[in-house]
C-alpha cells in the first residue's frame, strides 16, 4: 500500500511540474544552449580567435631539424684489383630563423588581431538577434493561443445564441433568420478554430526550432500591464547609436582596417626582409676503401640573411590594385551597414511608439466593447434588439481582447528590436520582460 502511495504521489509530483508553465527567461537559456544558429556563432568566435595566434606566428622564430642516415656500399677497382666495402654516413641539421624585418608579416599579425574583434562582435550580434527571436517565437505562440481563445469564445457565446434562437422560435417569439444566422455565425467560428489550431501548432514548432524541443506552456502576461515608452524619447539618439554602436556597423568598421592593412601588406612585397639565422651542422662518415678511418665534422653559423626582391611578374602592383579595390568595397558596405541599421532604429522606435498608441485606443474600445456588448444583450431580452446585433457586439469585444494583446506583444518586441538596433541589447532587457509575465 506504501509503494502504491508513493508512486501516487511521485506521478502527481511530475503532473504538476509539467504543468507549469515556463516564463521567457526560461526559454532564453534552453535557446543559449540548443540553437544551431547560436552555436554556429560560438563555434565562429572560437575560431576567429585563432587568427590573432596564427599572426603573431609570422612575427617569432622558427626551429626546425633535419637529419639523415645512409648505409653505402662502395665497389673501387684499380690494377685489376676489385676493392668493396660498407660504411654509413649520418647527420643532422638545426635551424633557426627569426625575422627582423618582415612589413607583410607585421600586418599579417595586425589582421589576426583584428579578425578576433571583427568574430567577437559577430557573435555579440547573433546573441542579440537570439533574444530578437527567442522574444518573437515566444509572443507569437502567446497571440497564437490568444486568437485560438477569442475563436474559441466565440464559438462558446454563439452556440448559446443559437440554442436561444431555437428556443424563442419554438415558441413563436423570434423568426427563423435569427436560427439561420447563428447557425451561419457558427459553421463559420468552426472553420475559424481549425485555422487557429493549425496556427498555434506551426508556431510551437518555430519556438521549438529555436530551444531544441517542444515548449509546453508559456506563461502569459500579467492582465492590464502598462508599457513604458523608448528611453530617451527622441528618435535621432536612437539613430546615432545605430550608426555608431550597432554591432553589424562595428564588424564592418574593422572590416575597413583590415583592407587597409591587406593593401600595406601587399606593398611589402617591394621591401627587402632580413632574417637573424643560426645553425648547427653535424656529419658522420664511417671508413671505406677511399677514406681509411671514419669522421666526424660539427658546424656552427650564425648570421643574418636578407632579400631584395626585383621583379616577379607585376603580380605585386596587381594584388595592390586588387586590395585598394577591396577596400572601396569595404567602405560601401560600411556605409551601406549604417544606413541598414539607422533605418531598423527608425523603424523600431515609430513601432513602439505607434503600438503604444494602438494599446491605449484598443484599451479604450475594449471598455466601449464590453458596455455594448451589455446593451445588445438587454435590448435582445426587451425585443429592441435582434440575435444578428448580439453576435456582432460579442465578436467585435472578442476581436478587440485579441488585438489588444497582440498589440502589447508587438510592442515589446519592437522595443527589443530597437535597443538590438542601437547596440544596447542585453539580457538584462529580457530580464525586465520577464518581469511582466505572469508566474
Amino acid at each position: 500500500m506504501r509503494h502504491v502511495l508513493l508512486a501516487v504521489l511521485i506521478t502527481g509530483a511530475f503532473t504538476s511540474l509539467n504543468a507549469q508553465a515556463i516564463d521567457l527567461l526560461q526559454v532564453y537559456q534552453e535557446a543559449l544552449a540548443n540553437d544551431a544558429p547560436f552555436a554556429s556563432a560560438r563555434a565562429s568566435l572560437t575560431a576567429g580567435q585563432e587568427k590573432a595566434t596564427q599572426g603573431r606566428a609570422g612575427l617569432l622564430p622558427t626551429v626546425g631539424v633535419t637529419g639523415n642516415y645512409n648505409r653505402n656500399d662502395l665497389d673501387v677497382s684499380s690494377a685489376g684489383v676489385d676493392v668493396g666495402r660498407n660504411f654509413s654516413s649520418n647527420g643532422y641539421t638545426l635551424a633557426l630563423s627569426q625575422p627582423v624585418f618582415r612589413l607583410a608579416n607585421w600586418e599579417a599579425y595586425q589582421q589576426g588581431k583584428l579578425s578576433v574583434a571583427v568574430s567577437e562582435a559577430q557573435y555579440a550580434q547573433a546573441q542579440q538577434d537570439l533574444i530578437v527571436r527567442v522574444a518573437q517565437a515566444y509572443f507569437d505562440v502567446l497571440a497564437s493561443q490568444d486568437a485560438l481563445g477569442t475563436v474559441q469564445a466565440q464559438k462558446t457565446a454563439i452556440t448559446e445564441q443559437l440554442a436561444s434562437a431555437k428556443r424563442n422560435f419554438e415558441v413563436g417569439t423570434a423568426t427563423i433568420t435569427d436560427t439561420h444566422e447563428a447557425q451561419a455565425r457558427y459553421d463559420l467560428v468552426i472553420a475559424q478554430e481549425f485555422a487557429a489550431q493549425n496556427d498555434l501548432e506551426i508556431k510551437r514548432t518555430a519556438l521549438q526550432q529555436i530551444i531544441g524541443k517542444p515548449s509546453g506552456e508559456l506563461a502569459p502576461l500579467q492582465p492590464g500591464l502598462k508599457l513604458t515608452p523608448p528611453q530617451p524619447a527622441a528618435i535621432e539618439q536612437w539613430v546615432e547609436s545605430a550608426e555608431n554602436q550597432n554591432f553589424g556597423v562595428i564588424g564592418q568598421q574593422v572590416a575597413v582596417e583590415i583592407a587597409k592593412r591587406d593593401i600595406k601588406r601587399n606593398r611589402a612585397g617591394h621591401y627587402p626582409t632580413v632574417d637573424l639565422v643560426a645553425s648547427r651542422n653535424h656529419s658522420y662518415q664511417g671508413a671505406s676503401a677511399t677514406a681509411a678511418v671514419s669522421a666526424a665534422a660539427n658546424t656552427t653559423s650564425v648570421g643574418v640573411q636578407w632579400a631584395i626582391p626585383i621583379f616577379n611578374g607585376f603580380a605585386v602592383d596587381s594584388r595592390v590594385r586588387e586590395s585598394i579595390a577591396l577596400e572601396d568595397k569595404s567602405r560601401a558596405d560600411l556605409e551601406n551597414a549604417r544606413r541598414v541599421a539607422a533605418q531598423a532604429a527608425r523603424q523600431a522606435y515609430l513601432g513602439v511608439n505607434a503600438g503604444l498608441a494602438q494599446v491605449r485606443a484598443l484599451e479604450a474600445a475594449e471598455v466601449s466593447s464590453q458596455s455594448a456588448l451589455e446593451s445588445n444583450r438587454l435590448g435582445y431580452q426587451v425585443g429592441v434588439r435582434i440575435n444578428i446585433d448580439v453576435l456582432n457586439a460579442q465578436q467585435q469585444l472578442f476581436t478587440t481582447r485579441r488585438d489588444l494583446a497582440k498589440a502589447r506583444y508587438d510592442t515589446i518586441v519592437n522595443g527589443l528590436r530597437l535597443k538590438s538596433a542601437a547596440g544596447t541589447l542585453k539580457e538584462s532587457d529580457l530580464t525586465q520582460i520577464n518581469a511582466l509575465l505572469k508566474h
